[in-house]
């Protein structure tokens, strides 16, 4: 693609960033074959190679985002099918990160969106005031048909009930009962905690059992993904910031950290993106990089030790939803279904399992409609496997697609730790006491 950067905007590191990946695109068109936005609804604008032009216009003129850019970005949802997909290995994550910057930085939005993303940006990160928030949430629903589709779409993702905070999640040293094989830091995460305390207790469980000293680092909180993709870089940042000081202090107190390990695949994609994130930081470039060359997903880390201790328990009939975020973030498709296989599941997988289940961080909040077809898409191609069971590695998916089953025979999903810690010696989830 030809570019019309000025010499004085190519001094800019973003902007020469962003000329670098728009050269790469050569308007095949492989990407809108695997996009959901444009598979949903047949919009150039609303695939990536419409986005692109959208984002170079804006780029090149050096202007304010325009209403047209913002509402097709906002469609996007940063699944990196795309990326899977491109024969000339564009940068599409980066570019509409950067594009999103951009909005944020220079588009003033309607007061119901701006509120709303405010809203997001002070909850979700911060699990003692997701807690309350879920609590608001229970009160509203006798009111839900009077609410508009984004405030009905929070309602409607509120679980029906929540348990306290685990013990798990305070900042702590878990020891193995022998000397350790590996020394790992755990990012506890946010929404997560709150939502499923048990995937991370299933994390540590097993791999204190696999010979793993696991560290819960203090001070290491949400992973910034929230906030980044909404174009709030500063925000971004400092999360990124206060997660690499947390763990460079707790190797510092107890040694070695041979990795940091993320069990929810949207936070392992951004922290594995730090050392791009701030790039630009001399005083953190180097720092960043060290903590995402470290960053494993947990299936990478228990692929390394390998499973022991493997029960004759019978198993159920599995699906794996692979997150888009596991295999078009994270390039990891072989890993969980391999261990999976190796825990003695019988796994399959559905039709379109490129196409993401509509979760996307917030994108189920922020564009409900969109979501729930996607949504639907999903369940139905899960369904039709006739499986009692669906794993994956992402909580935002699990959320997602747990809440578009429905009826009593309805498939339950776990994460695929889960599954793994029950088989090697953990206790059964509750979820599984009707097989």
């Amino acid at each position: 693609m030809q570019t019309n950067f000025s010499i004085a905007q190519l001094a800019d590191p973003n902007v020469s960033a962003v000329n670098d990946i728009l050269r790469k695109c050569v308007h095949c068109g492989f990407c809108t074959a695997t996009c959901p936005t444009y598979v949903l609804k047949g919009d150039e604008l609303d695939s990536p190679r419409g986005r692109i032009y959208l984002m170079k216009q804006a780029f090149e003129d050096g202007t304010g985002a325009t209403a047209k850019l913002a509402k097709h970005l906002d469609r996007c949802l940063s699944c990196l099918s795309c990326m899977t997909t491109c024969p000339a290995s564009v940068d599409y994550m980066h570019l509409v990160d950067m594009g999103r910057t951009h909005v944020a930085d220079t588009y003033d939005r309607p007061w119901h969106d701006k509120g709303l993303r405010w809203v997001l940006a002070k909850v979700l990160p911060y699990p003692s005031v997701f807690r309350l928030a879920l609590i608001g949430a229970w009160m509203g629903k006798p009111f839900r048909k009077l609410m508009p589709s984004r405030l009905r779409a929070m309602i409607d993702l509120a679980p029906s009930s929540i348990a306290g905070p685990s013990d798990v999640d305070r900042p702590q040293v878990v020891k193995t009962d022998a000397e350790p094989r590996m020394r790992v830091a755990m990012l506890s995460g946010c929404a997560q905690q709150v939502l499923r305390p048990s995937i991370n207790e299933a994390t540590v469980r097993l791999l204190k059992r696999l010979g793993c000293e696991v560290i819960i680092a203090d001070g290491a909180g949400c992973c910034g993904a929230l906030v980044h993709h909404m174009g709030l870089e500063h925000e971004g940042h400092e999360a990124a910031k206060k997660n690499i000081t947390a763990w460079e202090n707790a190797e510092t107190k107890y040694g070695k950290i041979d990795a940091v390990v993320i069990n929810a695949s949207g936070c392992g994609t951004t922290v594995k993106d730090y050392g791009w994130m701030l790039r630009n930081d001399d005083a953190w470039a180097e720092r960043a990089a060290n903590v995402s060359n470290k960053t494993k997903d947990i299936t990478e880390v228990l692929t390394t030790l390998g499973l022991s201790g493997l029960t004759d328990t019978l198993r159920p009939k599995l699906a794996y939803h692979s997150a888009c975020s596991m295999q078009h973030g994270q390039k990891l498709k072989t890993e969980p279904v391999e261990l999976l296989k190796a825990a003695g599941f019988d796994v399959s997988q559905p039709a379109e399992s490129h196409l993401c289940c509509g979760s996307a961080g917030t994108y189920n909040i922020m564009q409900p409609e969109w979501a729930s077809e996607l949504r639907d898409r999903k369940v139905k191609n899960i369904r039709d496997l006739g499986v009692n069971v669906v794993a994956t590695g992402n909580i935002g998916c699990l959320t997602q697609i747990a809440n578009g089953m429905g009826g009593d025979d309805a498939p339950v999903v776990l994460h695929t730790v889960e599954l793994l810690d029950w088989v090697c010696g953990g206790p059964k989830p509750k979820e599984l006491d009707r097989y």
